[in-house]
């Protein structure tokens, strides 16, 4: 008889159900990812928290110009510096530079209605994820703000070269995972409840959001009519894999995904362990969806009138009506008509488009140019952490 390890949280699934459905190897993998967080980030969250601001200028000093530039680091700052420093051997000039071209032949609107009515609201069906958002008290108010925030780290990272070393991507990616290791120290000192969720932010939910920004937002720019080739998809994936490392994923959940059809096989794994929805992830869905929809315009040029009940339709075409009736995000179908014309209409120009190169080529350098147009505003929670006494 398989009996489930007395580590294995317990709503998250069970050891044997696992191995039954994807066999020992997978279900050990999941049983170590629903423990493990991110080690080398903890201890510098650690370090950072004992000793205060001179390792907190050290840490923000060695992100932006490297190792090198620190006399005497801390050793849990060295440590982590080291890893990021070394990219992986796939991590060549042509990724560093080209790697994220695909994602400019889509608007910047469209990224973020992909992002939130599709990413967001996907991450938000976690209860783990909402547990860590509730106790950290970032829960509903935060929503709005959490949008614009992914939005400028997204748009930051994809830009060619920046994930270097020492580039604005890299930097900013780091951030986020310093913010996701305090966020986790706070989560563990008001009482997260690791015997039901496994530890905040682990292994799984790592990967699981990671999926996210790309298995889900992908789907949801196809949906929108903005696919991608195989070969720009798989392109794509490999510039994730790059982030998946800065962000502390472990390489065996997600490296060497290249297509939306692999990357839902191992997301088959994630959901099997991500449990049911709760009453946060319905009044995060409806809060994301609020915080949106005046951008719905710019995305697909539908009126502006069909404001929220066109995102609704759209959040529904994402996740399937299953889902969306859990998540209570209605249907009309006069709206859904609306917005399946105006992705009938994108879809055909799109395909004219590519068939256009120095059109697609001005597509894509305008594309680029919007994802930059938004000024500096407040610093976004991640940057605001990192910032010098």
């Amino acid at each position: 008889m398989t009996r489930t390890p007395p580590e294995w949280p317990i709503d998250r699934g069970s050891y044997s159900a696992i191995l039954l459905q994807f066999g020992k190897t997978r279900a050990d993998l999941l049983g170590w990812a629903l423990s493990a967080a991110d080690p080398l980030a903890d201890a510098v969250a650690e370090e950072v928290h004992a000793l205060g601001r001179d390792a907190r200028a050290q840490l923000q000093r060695g992100m932006a110009s490297g190792l090198i530039a620190l006399d005497d680091p801390p050793p849990a700052i060295a440590a982590l510096l080291t890893e990021t420093e070394r990219l992986p051997a796939y991590a060549d000039d042509d990724l560093l530079d080209h790697g994220s071209a695909p994602f400019f032949t889509v608007p910047a609107a469209a990224h973020v209605v992909s992002l939130s009515a599709g990413a967001l609201i996907r991450v938000y069906e976690s209860p783990s994820i909402s547990q860590v958002l509730a106790t950290s008290g970032r829960l509903i108010e935060g929503a709005d703000r959490r949008i614009r925030e992914t939005g400028k780290w997204v748009s930051t990272v994809m830009l060619p070269g920046s994930l270097r070393p020492g580039g604005p991507g890299y930097v900013a990616t780091l951030q986020v995972r310093m913010l996701h290791a305090n966020m986790r120290r706070l989560a563990r000192s008001r009482g997260f409840d690791e015997a039901a969720y496994g530890a905040p932010i682990n292994q799984v939910d790592l990967a699981r959001t990671w999926m996210d920004f790309t298995l889900t937002s992908l789907r949801a720019e196809e949906l929108m009519g903005f696919g991608l080739t195989s070969r720009e998809a798989a392109g794509l994936y490999k510039y994730w894999w790059l982030l998946g490392h800065l962000l502390g994923v472990d390489p065996r959940l997600i490296q060497g995904i290249r297509s939306n059809a692999e990357a839902a096989r191992v997301d088959d794994l994630f959901a099997a362990v991500t449990g049911p929805l709760i009453d946060d992830s319905v009044t995060l869905a409806h809060a994301t969806l609020e915080s949106i929809s005046d951008i719905l315009h710019d995305a697909l040029h539908v009126p502006e009138q069909v404001g929220t009940r066109g995102l609704a339709a759209l959040a529904r075409l994402f996740h399937g009506p299953a889902v969306s009736d859990e998540l209570q995000i209605g249907s009309s179908r006069p709206t859904e008509a609306v917005i399946t014309a105006a992705i009938d209409r994108i879809r055909a120009n799109r395909i004219a488009l590519r068939a256009d190169p120095v059109g697609w080529q001005a597509n894509i350098e305008k594309n680029m140019a919007q994802g930059q147009e938004s000024g500096p505003g407040e610093p976004a929670l991640y940057e605001a952490a990192h910032a010098n006494d």
